[in-house]
């Protein structure tokens, strides 16, 4: 007698429209504004990052961890959603609106200095996440996408980011050669120079070495990095223009301030973690067990997932609705903005981390990717 097997149940995505909530935050210094000029309060001037290391931290910890994956079946449906896409476009659309909105505000009303100090910090809070826009945008194979990422990434001008995150970081993660990619032991006040300036020499490199096997100059208008930076120029240029001088300080304090957002991200996904060398002189292939994750689940929703990093490395072109958990990939204890401000502060960053690199290599720390200064005492003090 044959048997009847019950259909698989429908799989929702519960978080459909929460996705737009990594929309809303670039929305943050236009609240700023709002808030500040409504009540005269000074401190509103400030509300980017008190939202940011505030806020989200609190309710990271309040509404917790989602560690649920979509079904694989459907997947393959689920990336082809147009809707999703519409999402990281509405951020960038909003993200111009923020940047033109705060460069009016500062150029048309009188601040303290405190109070632009401030303001440029709420738009650098803005500019900085939307990297993350551009970093989801730019991994697409689709022109008009990975042009819209560069355009993303002209407000902060960070538009190098474009060629060295895809082409060089994905290719050197968790080894010693990539700038970043953090290293036991190192702080990040120590990481954060270099992974700025041998990032932007990377990306100048790749570039240069791709043009050289089409028979090209770098100096050419096909150099992706001058493209990126060319935008930035105009951009702000325009600003300037329209608004005076009085401007240029708050478009460099964002633009600083937003791309150390990037790179104290970029520390923390990576720390100490890396990638065994094999006797070819090549590296093993990068596992879930090369980047640290996290499933809190607000942060993941205003980051489109990227705390779901070991899939994003192992899968670089899938989307952020499909990204999965790993259950052998290392664990944050907390989601990305709580570990931002321990990053801030190394003495408490060494306390909370060194211990979980060495659980989570057992001991044998050889296979940690460790500042080079330090590395034979390291391995002495574990050795056995």
């Amino acid at each position: 007698m044959a048997t009847s097997q019950a259909a698989p149940a429908r799989w929702v995505d519960g978080k459909r429209y929460l996705w737009l909530l990594g929309a809303l935050t670039i929305t943050l210094p236009l609240h700023a504004a709002n808030f500040a000029l409504q009540t005269g309060w000074h401190i509103f001037w400030w509300f980017g990052p008190i939202f940011v290391f505030g806020i989200i931290p609190v309710l990271d910890h309040l509404i917790g961890d989602d560690p649920g994956n979509p079904p694989e079946h459907i997947v393959s449906t689920l990336e082809k959603e147009r809707y999703y896409r519409r999402v990281v476009y509405l951020a960038t659309f909003i993200e111009y609106v923020s940047f033109f909105g705060a460069l009016w505000i500062v150029g048309t009303h009188a601040m303290t200095w405190y109070d632009y100090v401030g303001f440029a910090l709420s738009l650098g809070a803005a500019t900085g996440v939307s990297i993350n826009t551009a970093h989801e945008l730019g991994h697409k194979t689709d022109r008009f996408e990975r042009w819209l990422a560069k355009i993303t990434l002209a407000p902060v001008a960070y538009g190098h980011f474009f060629v060295e995150h895809n082409r060089g970081h994905h290719v050197r993660v968790a080894t010693p050669h990539d700038p970043a990619s953090a290293r036991y032991g190192e702080s990040f006040w120590a990481f954060l120079p270099r992974t700025v300036l041998g990032s932007i020499a990377s990306a100048w490199r790749l570039e240069k070495q791709r043009l050289t096997r089409l028979g090209k100059s770098p100096w050419t208008w096909r150099n992706e990095v001058l493209h990126a930076w060319a935008m930035t120029v105009a951009l702000w240029g325009a600003m300037i223009a329209l608004y005076g001088k009085t401007v240029v300080p708050f478009l460099l304090i964002q633009a600083v301030y937003g791309a150390s957002l990037l790179e104290v991200v970029n520390y923390l996904e990576h720390y100490g973690l890396g990638r065994k060398q094999l006797a070819s002189g090549r590296y093993e292939r990068c596992q879930p067990q090369h980047s640290w994750n996290s499933n809190r689940i607000v942060t993941n929703l205003f980051l489109y997932q990227l705390q779901r990093h070991a899939d994003h490395h192992a899968n670089p072109t899938r989307s952020y609705q499909a990204l999965r958990h790993f259950d052998g990939a290392p664990q944050l204890p907390s989601g990305y903005a709580t570990m931002i401000m321990l990053a801030y502060v190394p003495p408490l960053w060494f306390r909370v981390m060194n211990p979980r690199v060495v659980a989570h290599y057992r001991g044998d720390m050889a296979q940690s990717n460790i500042r080079p200064a330090i590395r034979e005492r390291v391995l002495a003090k574990f050795a056995g």
